[in-house]
């Protein structure tokens, strides 16, 4: 498993490299993007204002399937999390969102992100925010510390979800919640039918289905868990949103 994890780490890195160099991260690699790089939708689900108003850079380098700062419903004041935040970009909308009295925070495991991330929050002059180095199934965080947690298109490549889903327990506040993006496959396909249609790395062969994402969730102690799928990414694979509090 920590082969697996070199090789997702080492891919991001090189996606983070082709930013610095002025491409899209996908073009670099067209399967590190969950969603099909040949429509743009990853970069398509963001408000056409909220890209206008963000460093070039963090736009590039967005791979995700969705876009959890908008589901997530953040608030004035809040402090939020976001689990593998690349390039930053939902960093920076949430520190816009939260506002100079809240605090988004960061976490990325890969060097290369973690310098783009960090030269985008200073070109976006964003002072309520912190980027961390560190794995998504050790959070580097206080118990009880962040308000939310969004996430997109990251969790499914974790190669120990259990640890991922008790961490995100464990550093909610009461009645914190997750928005986040993801990759989930459909009940009825088995582990190696995942596998079929997509790597690990391209956010396909390791995600969970929808009853072993909201059991993972409901072990762990969240509530009010329900997993919405926005769009097909290919046969029985789909973007989805996943909510969740700590009860």
């Amino acid at each position: 498993m920590s082969d697996l994890r070199e090789e997702v780490r080492e891919r991001y890195a090189a996606a983070a490299r082709s930013v610095k160099d002025g491409m899209a991260a996908n073009d670099w690699d067209a399967q590190l993007s969950c969603c099909d790089p040949s429509d743009g939708l990853g970069v398509q689900l963001y408000d056409v204002t909220e890209r206008r108003d963000l460093p070039e850079d963090a736009v590039l380098a967005s791979l995700g399937c969705g876009n959890p700062t908008a589901v997530a419903e953040l608030h004035e004041g809040e402090v939020v999390l976001d689990l593998g935040s690349g390039g930053g970009i939902d960093v920076l909308l949430s520190a816009k969102r939260v506002g100079p009295s809240g605090k988004a925070y960061g976490l990325d495991m890969t060097d290369e992100m973690l310098d783009l991330a960090r030269e985008n929050a200073r070109k976006a002059e964003a002072t309520n925010v912190e980027f961390l180095k560190g794995y998504i199934e050790e959070i580097p965080l206080p118990d009880a510390s962040v308000d939310v947690i969004i996430s997109n298109c990251v969790i499914n490549l974790s190669t120990d979800k259990p640890k991922v889903v008790a961490e995100m327990f464990r550093v909610l506040r009461a009645d914190g919640r997750l928005g986040i993006s993801d990759v989930v496959a459909a009940n009825e396909l088995a582990p190696a039918d995942r596998a079929e249609r997509g790597s690990y790395v391209g956010c396909i062969a390791g995600a969970l289905s929808f009853e072993e994402y909201t059991g993972e969730l409901s072990r762990a102690g969240f509530t009010d868990i329900t997993i919405e799928p926005t769009h097909e990414l290919t046969d029985q694979m789909f973007g989805a949103i996943v909510r969740g509090r700590k009860g």
